[in-house]
């Protein structure tokens, strides 16, 4: 459908995988004359951006967050945004499999944007832009939170005397499991979770509240509820 593409910050992390995947399916990219200039650019700069550009070929930016009004004045714009967590240490290959929204004004754009994420090995789905705030937020509990997580429970294995990279596997298996459930919260053992509440609270007092926070929404996804003094009895706000 496009054969000739300029990508305004192929240097990046998204953009020098994007860049890389297009090459290999035979796109033409750095076009003088480009179909679609594409902004693989920080969210805060992609209106500027859009705004030095000359109106007439397709204009789209790979953001989550941004809304297509930051492509003023171009009519003829959409968003792609893949939804995967990128970084300059692994090449295209990062594309593969993962799945993009697709926000477009048209039936012609939502087309084009639909071919870019297939051409570049992603699952396209379609996103309301009204509702990007809350599709973003989403995404980025996922991914963000899940690097706080991981600190947070290294940090406790390191008061312990265990390796912090010991968990690695440990969500790996979560993942290839299909996230099931488990642990002392989906069982109901309320009386392990005190144990471990006072133990964080002995070595890590400043992670009490993010454990209690994360105990009882775990809670609500088992369908458990949480007896009244569990989080009281280790002096837990609850």
């Amino acid at each position: 459908m496009i054969e000739n593409v300029r990508i305004v910050g192929a240097g990046g992390r998204v953009g020098s995988a994007v860049s890389a995947r297009l090459a290999d399916r035979g796109v033409r990219l750095e076009a003088s004359d480009p179909e679609l200039v594409l902004l693989c650019v920080p969210d805060r700069a992609i209106a500027e951006v859009a705004g030095t550009l000359s109106v007439g070929p397709w204009v789209g930016h790979t953001s989550g967050a941004t809304p297509l009004s930051a492509l003023a004045p171009h009519v003829r714009r959409f968003g792609m945004h893949p939804l995967q967590s990128f970084t300059k240490r692994r090449g295209p290959e990062q594309l593969d499999g993962a799945w993009a929204a697709v926000t477009a004004e048209s039936a012609e754009a939502r087309e084009v944007g639909t071919w870019l994420a297939g051409t570049l090995g992603l699952h396209p789905f379609a996103l309301d832009d009204a509702r990007r705030a809350t599709y973003h937020a989403g995404a980025a509990i996922a991914s963000n939170y899940l690097v706080t997580i991981r600190a947070v429970g290294g940090a406790l294995l390191e008061s312990a005397g265990a390796p912090p990279e010991a968990l690695d596997p440990l969500i790996r298996g979560v993942v290839d499991s299909g996230f099931e459930l488990n642990g002392p919260v989906a069982r109901g053992d309320w009386e392990t979770v005190e144990r471990n509440l006072a133990a964080i609270r002995a070595a890590h007092p400043e992670l009490t509240e993010l454990y209690v926070v994360l105990a009882e929404a775990t809670a609500r996804i088992a369908g458990r509820d949480v007896p009244a003094d569990v989080f009281r009895s280790a002096g837990a706000p609850s």
